[in-house]
């Protein structure tokens, strides 16, 4: 699932202070926002970042939370979830389900159905489109999940797009829980647990299920910042609740991170971390870049290729260049059952990456 905000702010992304009390004792709790994707009465869902507090855990920029959802309370008139063909830049989108399937199509030509405990991983690089849809006929009565982007580094900005699909990940049972790796690298009783997905940042995302009073100790890398998602039930981060749907940060400086479970039933949560992202970067809409004029320019070049028929009718089969179009930047996908989605107006007012001041220079000799 991807950003259908019709009116999406513009954002800036840069590395957060360390909360006040410094690493050693605080748990900072980022509350989620519900937001509507494509009108009042489409599918909600639970965003915890961006937001105004924290923008980025590690390289880690979005996070949406939704679910469980019967699929046919799922959106305005729809056959449940129906994302048409629309367009990334610059970042990686994470699909990871708790329960239920969604059927994937880029450009690059890849059509894979996704499901709890695989990874499908789509690195957009300079450009990609895509759609995802619930699979027609026999399918999981729900949709429950998360969708996670992740920044890519300045000098894979230009990149060639890309997907991946990872059905045998790594796990570990330890002291009533069970921890999946599906980016990134984690430690869990002695074994290191390493996803094969491509990851271009040093980072970790995995899903630690917990039974009724089950406690885990996690060996991280202290270099990391964290940031711990309660899917369910009662959990403590480092002895502090998080409540569900809210995300508990972590700062970097700690070679351990505890999750505990009440005893009064199973939780689930999704823990992402990072070393802190070096680089400011601007997200609006789907596309994450370093200016506004690199988000303007993306939002140019894929209204260019779109075609519909009839005045606005749909383009059934799903996106293809029009006459004129830049560079096909986006690529064509084939086989959604309708067309592809037009970008929002951009805001009117233009943000940048905010300036670093530069570092002190060396003291200046007396005379």
């Amino acid at each position: 699932m991807s950003n259908l905000e019709t009116r999406p702010e513009e954002r800036v992304g840069s590395a957060g202070a360390t909360p006040q009390g410094g690493a050693a004792g605080v748990i900072e709790i980022l509350e989620h926002r519900d937001v509507p994707l494509g009108g009042t009465r489409a599918m909600r869902v639970r965003r915890t970042i961006p937001q105004r507090a924290r923008s980025l855990v590690g390289a880690w920029c979005f996070l949406d939370h939704y679910g469980p959802d019967p699929l046919p309370e799922i959106g305005d008139g729809t056959d449940g979830m129906q994302v048409p063909p629309h367009p990334h830049t610059g970042l990686q989108t994470v699909t990871w389900l708790f329960a239920g399937e969604i059927l994937h199509r880029d450009a690059v030509g890849s059509l894979r159905t996704v499901r709890p405990g695989e990874l499908n991983l789509m690195t957009a690089g300079r450009g990609i489109s895509h759609s995802e849809e619930s699979p027609r006929g026999a399918r999981p009565p729900v949709l429950h999940g998360v969708q996670l982007w992740v920044a890519l580094p300045g000098d894979r900005l230009g990149d060639p797009p890309a997907f991946e699909h990872h059905a045998d990940l790594p796990v570990a049972t330890a002291g009533g829980a069970r921890v999946q790796v599906f980016l990134g690298g984690l430690r869990v009783a002695g074994t290191l647990l390493r996803s094969p997905a491509t990851a271009y940042t040093p980072l970790v995302g995995a899903q630690v299920d917990l039974e009724p009073g089950a406690r885990v100790v996690l060996d991280v890398d202290p270099a990391f910042e964290h940031g711990l998602l309660v899917d369910d039930g009662a959990v403590r981060l480092e002895g502090a609740p998080v409540p569900a749907s809210s995300l508990g940060y972590v700062a970097p400086g700690r070679a351990t991170l505890t999750v505990e479970a009440g005893a009064d039933g199973p939780a689930r949560a999704v823990l992402v971390g990072g070393e802190p992202f070096g680089e400011d970067i601007v997200m609006w809409w789907n596309f994450v870049g370093r200016s506004h004029d690199d988000v303007a320019r993306a939002r140019e070049d894929w209204q260019a290729q779109l075609v519909t028929t009839g005045g606005g009718g749909p383009n059934h089969g799903g996106t293809r260049y029009a006459d004129g179009a830049r560079d096909g930047r986006f690529g064509e996908v084939v086989g959604y059952d309708g067309g592809p989605l037009p970008a929002p107006a951009l805001p009117d007012v233009r943000l940048r990456p905010r300036t670093r001041p530069a570092p002190p220079g060396p003291p200046t000799a007396r005379q």
